[in-house]
């Protein structure tokens, strides 16, 4: 029995220094002055879906947070590599750096998979999806309402006026709450939030 105490330990040691190499990279791509959110994406998204992620774990123990911590750093890869093909170079770059790392291959597939998944929000009702899914879509959804997330896109688009911008904000909100955000726990940490937010970008 100690022997395979040892041995879980061991492996749970890998899959976090994994983890960690992942993100480290996922940091170095998203730095790329080529990208047009380098500034601000890792430390004001990334950082933020991720701790709100990690706060769910907590309500769902038996989440796999493997999966979802390397979920949170896959979801949005391919902005920062090909923005305009970014679902595609999500899922077969993400594919491939995992791999290239040294996850497992059904942990890859998983990954990439759910990740396809939370990409249908739109087609499919996430509410019956895998719970990571959950989890990660849930988080992700929610990090747009706090921070500097909105105001960074008025930054981004000079071009758009006021109007435009309160709309397209307004459109997002909505998009996130009734495709996103499917967890209860995360619904009630945020409703006040997104009632804010949604009174603040009426036109």
């Amino acid at each position: 029995m100690r022997i395979w105490s040892h041995e879980r330990i061991g492996r749970g040691k890998r899959l976090q220094q994994k983890i960690e190499v992942w993100k480290a990279h996922v940091r170095k791509v998203s730095n790329n002055p080529d990208f047009v959110h380098n500034e601000w994406f890792v430390r004001w998204h990334l950082e933020i879906v991720e701790q709100i992620a990690v706060e769910l774990c907590e309500k769902y123990p038996e989440a796999d947070r493997a999966l979802v911590l390397v979920m949170v750093w896959l979801h949005d890869y391919g902005k920062a590599l090909d923005f305009d093909n970014q679902y595609e170079v999500t899922l077969s770059s993400g594919r491939a750096k995992l791999t290239e790392i040294g996850f497992a291959q059904d942990f890859v597939e998983r990954a990439v998979s759910y990740v396809e998944i939370m990409d249908k929000k739109m087609e499919i009702d996430l509410g019956e999806a895998p719970l990571e899914v959950q989890i990660v879509a849930s988080a992700d959804g929610c990090s747009h309402m706090v921070g500097p997330f909105l105001s960074l896109y008025w930054r981004e688009h000079p071009e758009l006026t006021t109007e435009e911008l309160l709309e397209a904000n307004r459109a997002k909100l909505e998009k996130d709450w009734t495709r996103k955000i499917t967890l209860p726990e995360a619904r009630t940490m945020f409703q006040d939030h997104y009632a804010f937010l949604m009174h603040q970008s009426t036109v």
